[in-house]
């Protein structure tokens, strides 16, 4: 039986993170079901607001608070992290599946000998087993997992776990500065792309494939996206050709994306692909091939020469 469990929040520049709905969500829905304590922790400078994690179930929230951690330190976070799991008591971690959470997770799991998940899409209970399911092989097929060392770490896909709607709930914050922390290794600069909306966080998203010919021809999704107030997404074919950069992938081995609607241009869908979006809440296809798999997965979906479709598509929309 767990002791207590403890959620792992990530932040940027001192604001939560999406990801931190998600986790928050399913450590308390953990708690409630091996009925024991669920608490969160966040490594950073002035991060606000921590107090709202409470609408997600948790209700008490530690900041471990060095201006120097503002950026992430694998040195600094591992032991921070895990030093503060066993003082606590914690025997079961949750951490996102992002670019930190997959550096970080594996490095606090050696620190604790505890067994590891990850990129989890769902935690079942079987004879009082935490019972995790991933995917394997591009996403073609799915395996359970149970881990049976004492401490456990769950690792969750970004934009699986539906949080829900927040409550008015808030959480205990407690502040904890350091001193000294261990800087061995630290991020000394981020670059970003200037105005440019993240795939795994934008509510709307137009992603472009191979049907969009050459990367010339992605002005077109660009000016849809604009008209749309979307991001700019990207199949992995068009990545590895060279047309996009790969902070625009989305698929299994880019990012994992589930906004309200998603639109996709010259896309076949590639299994692949669909497991990187197909949880999106509505999915527009446009496509010249009616085989193309992508209309299997597609709420509505168009028949049609991309070049001639979107165009007359941008103009309705201005109007």
């Amino acid at each position: 039986m767990a002791n207590k469990i403890l959620v792992v929040l990530e932040q940027r520049d001192n604001q939560l993170k999406k990801i931190t709905h998600e986790v928050a969500k399913v450590g308390s829905d953990l708690a409630n079901k091996l009925t024991c304590e669920v608490e969160a922790v966040v490594v950073g400078g002035d991060v606000n607001p921590l107090n709202k994690v409470g609408g997600f179930g948790v209700k008490k929230v530690t900041l471990i608070k060095n201006e120097e951690l503002s950026n992430y330190s694998p040195s600094a976070y591992t032991k921070i992290i895990s030093d503060f799991a066993d003082e606590i008591g914690a025997d079961i971690l949750i951490f996102g599946n992002t670019a930190i959470g997959k550096d970080l997770a594996p490095r606090v799991s050696v620190k604790l000998d505890a067994g590891i998940a990850m990129d989890c899409v769902e935690l079942n209970f079987s004879d009082g087993e935490i019972i995790a399911t991933r995917p394997v092989y591009a996403g073609k097929a799915l395996v359970d997992i149970k881990i049976n060392s004492d401490k456990k770490v769950f690792v969750l896909r970004p934009n699986v776990f539906n949080p829900g709607e927040s409550t008015e709930s808030e959480a205990e914050v407690v502040l904890k500065a350091i001193d000294a922390p261990d800087l061995s290794t630290k991020v000394v600069e981020v670059k970003k792309s200037e105005g440019k909306l993240d795939v795994a966080e934008a509510s709307i998203i137009v992603s472009g494939g191979r049907g969009m010919k050459e990367a010339e021809n992605f002005k077109l999704v660009e000016e849809l996206a604009e008209v749309l107030g979307a991001a700019v997404g990207a199949s992995r074919a068009v990545v590895d050709a060279g047309w996009r950069p790969h902070a625009e992938q989305v698929g299994q081995t880019g990012k994992v994306v589930s906004p309200n609607l998603y639109v996709a241009l010259g896309i076949s869908g590639a299994i692949q692909h669909l497991a990187g979006m197909r949880s999106s809440k509505y999915i527009v296809a446009i496509n010249k091939d009616v085989d193309a798999p992508i209309f299997q997965v597609a709420d509505y979906g168009i028949t049609g020469d991309v070049f001639e479709v979107v165009p007359a598509l941008i103009e309705e929309l201005k109007k």
